[in-house]
């Protein structure tokens, strides 16, 4: 650190301060003026240079010298400085700030020598104490440090609170080496951990300053001693003798001003002028499957397992692939110091993937850690003993009951299940306080409530410690069922991701039962209704093989009695809709669906006789039967009209939108989507269904737009019904939203755009397992891959994404496929095996009422037999004139026009031509552009 000019034993006046450099002290009129470390560097390295401008990089080096740090360092210091010498208030100046260049300070200064007398020196009494050795490089506590400090500094007594493991001494360690300077080398560490008798933790702050131990009240003798000195005191592990600590600590405060105290405890130490700052676990990598490595290495807690890994002789090669099994590592730990350190200690002997499946079995509380390691920390079981041994046997039986939640619980959740004639309600509130303070219990706020949890490490150490018994087991599964059945009745009306992660956040304690339930000494009756409560809730989180998982296992252990009962029927739903989209059109999921709907036609259900109609409606469409789809939309719309909500009439018309579209029958689809997507009770009809049903009414209704001749509207309604669907973070709605703006981008010709929205589509379906969606995703491929010039390959992939599709039951797409291969048979100069195709696919709409591609098949056949080597141009020409004529009949202007460009190739009157196209293009909004009204366009100037 650069000096003022000067004597080192000078003091440096400006204003009505006065600095003392060599005791780090500034005071205003004789009055000691706190400030941080670094904002007193700050002031020093600009008064070194007075009237000279300091650029913001030397400044930096002055203060920071050796480190590279962000300049928003440096301007939080100067900002801390101005505020503490007044600058700006009154007209005083010291310090300006010169745009781009740096700072300057302005203030005239004074210098005086100091008298040898005055000057604070350590006493020849008090012995300089070497503090324990600070990490070489400690991971991710940069900013702790910053903040302790700075408090310290400022308000004289910190203590850092925090969970054992979380690394509490680490930081105070290396603030007080940060701070040696500023206190002269006086700095005393007090190790607590080894005094077991609060009365000798007055001798051991004693012997640490070197004086004589007394046998009658030392105390007064310790504060006269500490009085004039200044000094920084450490004080390290207190919880177990904070009945001694606290108070010791309180009365050095008060009496001696000049001496900084900094404490660490598992708990706050609760006397006055203490300030506590509770030290967190490092963060963690978010649980997501495209984590990249890249992005892992920026979270502490996979830095510090890394670093621990290869120092102990380990050879990670981060990538992609791993970086997901090394974030759950980390996240299962709880980003907790210690618990790490430990892990990445047994990667070089076990490997990653198998650590992290030890972890998984159960956390191992018993691998060892450094040799040099205090006892309590050799181990996380040596660790949580120390912890669990502090507590009260009251603390001790109410913590071993919570351990009966996995994640996070609500104070209600524990006050209908952890008490009984043991524990009353008054008995648990405070038990829940103590061990909140004591950081045994973490809470955190999400949305409007408070919710606590145990750390893992904590949790798998009380489950070892005993079983509390079956009863208590039982009220955990009970209060969850109850809990489920509430909020499934409120869950659609919860529209956003943030505020479906409040309920999701409880989903842990939900598995944590039904695995209770089903197991050896649960109770399956519980468990059934437990099951039949969770499936709208997996449902709307997209949860499907979980979903289909528990609604299988619950089936199977209904008995005869609860056959034909709700809970039957929700299950049945369940797993209707988990197998249609896991596996297709079986006949499970057909059974399935067809038993849950006679189940609450049975029961007089209307509500879920409505949803029953929907998974219905869209199961037969996927299987290719459009007519029996069409019957169920019609019958949706009965129901809904007795029920008389307008959110029932806005599902209704959605399901009969689509029918319509899938129909061909596009004047009467437009109208129903616009009402299911625009009209009154459109919010969100709620994913409990399965997936947003409005959200698919609004991507149908986009393609109709492109059909009626309004590409651009079609364009901007599905961007936002993707964007929608997106936010809601629902893979299913979203895949559905996908696949038809795909359909969007591949019709305008817009191929980049439907590579990347199929790409999405892929991944989603890939989170969630649906198989049929994964081979959709691959014949979109292949039609791109024709669309690019690549037909060999891309009429390989859309056959073999057919045969995957037709082995599942998935037809709705077929007419799509089938229209992509025939492009693709053509540029190959297959012209056969596209005359047989297009027949085929032919007959199979006229079977299945599935009429919107028929302009289109009408259209490819006439290409097809004027691609023969002898073309029938009459024949060709009729049916391309059937195509158009079915499109203008029909209000599909967009296969209208592909019809009249095709035809006007083939007409011989130039006339005739451009009366086709502009006619077909006369229907189309003003400012359309697609690849089709381009060639028109082309075509009509080149006549």
């Amino acid at each position: 650190m650069t000096d003022p000019a000067g004597p080192a034993a000078a003091t440096l006046s400006f204003g009505p301060f006065t600095v003392t450099p060599h005791e780090r002290l500034v005071t205003r009129d004789g009055v000691v003026l706190p400030m941080g470390a670094k904002s007193f560097d700050t002031l020093i390295a600009l008064m070194s240079r007075p009237n000279e401008v300091v650029s913001k990089w030397d400044l930096m080096g002055l203060v920071w010298p050796g480190m590279s740090v962000e300049e928003t360092n440096l301007r939080f210091h100067i900002a801390a400085l101005r505020k503490a010498l007044g600058d700006g208030k009154d007209g005083a100046r010291y310090i300006t700030t010169l745009s781009g260049r740096g700072y300057c300070f302005v203030a005239p200064i004074s210098q005086a020598g100091v008298e040898a007398e005055r000057r604070r020196a350590p006493q020849a009494e008090l012995p300089l104490v070497k503090l324990p050795n600070r990490l070489q490089r400690m991971v991710g506590r940069a900013d702790a440090v910053a903040t302790v400090s700075d408090k310290l500094i400022t308000s004289r007594f910190v203590t850092i609170v925090g969970p054992g493991g979380v690394g509490k001494t680490a930081v105070a360690v290396a603030i007080a080496h940060d701070l040696l300077a500023t206190f002269a080398e006086a700095a005393h560490f007090v190790d607590l951990a080894a005094v077991s008798d609060p009365d000798l933790v007055i001798t051991s702050l004693l012997l640490m300053l070197g004086l004589p131990v007394q046998t009658d009240d030392p105390m007064p003798a310790l504060l006269a001693h500490l009085h004039d000195k200044r000094m920084l005191l450490v004080l390290d592990n207190c919880e177990h003798v904070i009945a001694a600590a606290a108070p010791l600590a309180a009365e050095i405060f008060q009496a001696a001003p000049q001496v900084h105290i900094l404490a660490t405890s598992r708990e706050a130490l609760r006397v006055e002028g203490e300030q506590v700052y509770r030290l967190a676990p490092l963060g963690v990598p978010p649980d997501d499957s495209e984590l990249t490595a890249a992005v892992a290495r920026t979270y502490p807690a996979l830095e510090l397992f890394l670093e621990r890994a290869k120092a102990s002789g380990a050879q990670i090669a981060l990538d992609n692939s791993n970086a997901v099994i090394a974030a759950g590592i980390c996240r299962k730990l709880d980003g907790m110091a210690l618990a790490i350190e430990l892990a990445a200690g047994r990667v070089e002997a076990y490997g990653l993937e198998q650590t992290a499946a030890l972890l998984d079995e159960r956390l191992n509380l018993l691998w060892q850690g450094q040799r040099t390691a205090p006892p309590r920390q050799k181990t996380l079981q040596a660790t949580l003993d120390w912890s669990y041994g502090l507590l009260s046997e009251l603390e001790r039986l109410v913590l071993r009951r919570l351990a009966v939640f996995a994640g996070h619980f609500t104070i209600d959740a524990a006050l209908e299940v952890v008490p009984d004639e043991q524990v009353d309600r008054g008995l648990l509130f405070d038990a829940i306080d103590s061990l909140v303070a004591k950081s045994m219990v973490a809470p955190r706020p999400i949305g409007a409530m408070m919710r606590y949890r145990l750390l893992d490490t904590t949790r798998a150490y009380l489950l070892a410690i005993e079983d509390d018994g079956s009863a208590l087991a039982g009220r955990h599964a009970s209060y969850y069922r109850r809990w489920l059945q509430q909020a499934g009745t409120k869950w659609a009306t919860v529209p956003s991701a943030d505020e479906r992660a409040i309920h999701f956040s409880a989903l842990h304690n939900v598995r944590a039962a039904l695995d209770w339930c089903f197991g050896p000494t649960g109770d399956v009756s519980i468990g059934i209704a437990l099951a039949a409560a969770a499936a709208p809730i997996f449902l709307a989180m997209s949860l499907l093989t979980e979903c289909r998982r528990w609604s299988e296992r619950a089936l199977a252990a209904i008995d005869s009695a609860s056959r034909g009962s709700a809970e039957e029927m929700h299950l049945q739903a369940a797993l209707g809709l988990t197998l249609m989209f896991t596996r297709g059109g079986s006949e499970a999921a057909r059974n399935a669906l067809t038993r849950a709907f006679a189940i609450a036609e049975t029961l007089g259900d209307a509500p879920n006789q409505l949803q029953l109609l929907g998974r219905m409606h869209i199961f037969h469409e996927r299987v290719g039967q459009f007519g029996a789809a069409l019957g169920y939309a019609q019958q949706s719309l009965v129901v809904a009209e007795a029920l008389g909500d307008p959110a029932s009439l806005a599902l209704a018309q959605s399901l009969l939108g689509v029918s319509l579209h899938l129909g061909g029958e596009h004047r009467g689809a437009l109208k129903t989507l616009e009402a299911a997507w625009r009209g009154p009770g459109t919010e969100r009809i709620s994913t409990v269904y399965g997936f947003d049903h409005r959200n698919r009414a609004g991507i149908s209704l986009a393609r109709e737009l492109w059909l009626q001749g309004r590409p651009a509207q079609a364009r901007q309604l599905a961007q936002q019904t993707v964007a929608e669907a997106a936010q809601m973070d629902h893979p299913i709605t979203l895949c559905i939203a996908l696949i038809w703006a795909v359909s969007i981008d591949l019709w305008t010709g817009d191929l980049a755009a439907a590579d990347d929205n199929v790409d999405r589509f892929i991944a989603h379906a890939e989170s969630r397992s649906m198989g049929p969606y994964l081979a959709v995703g691959r014949g979109v491929k292949g039609e791109l891959a024709i669309r690019r010039g690549d037909a060999a390959s891309g009429v390989e992939t859309i056959r073999r994404c057919l045969q995957e599709l037709h082995e599942s039951g998935y037809e709705l797409l077929t007419t799509t496929f089938d229209i992509a291969l025939v492009h693709g048979h053509l540029a190959l100069g297959q012209i056969e095996q596209s005359a047989h195709l297009i027949d085929d696919a032919i007959r199979l709409v006229e079977q299945s009422g599935d009429h919107l591609y028929m302009p289109e098949l009408l259209r490819m056949k006439g290409k097809v037999l004027l691609s023969r080597p002898q073309p029938n141009i009459e024949e060709a020409e009729r049916q391309i004139r059937e195509a158009l004529e079915l499109g203008r009949r029909t209000g599909a202007k967009a296969w209208e026009l592909r019809a009249a460009i095709d035809l006007a190739k083939l007409a011989a009157d130039r006339g005739e031509a451009m009366r086709l196209l502009q006619s077909a293009l006369a229907g189309f909004a003003e400012g359309s552009e697609t690849a089709d009204i381009k060639a028109a366009t082309e075509i009509l100037e080149s006549l």
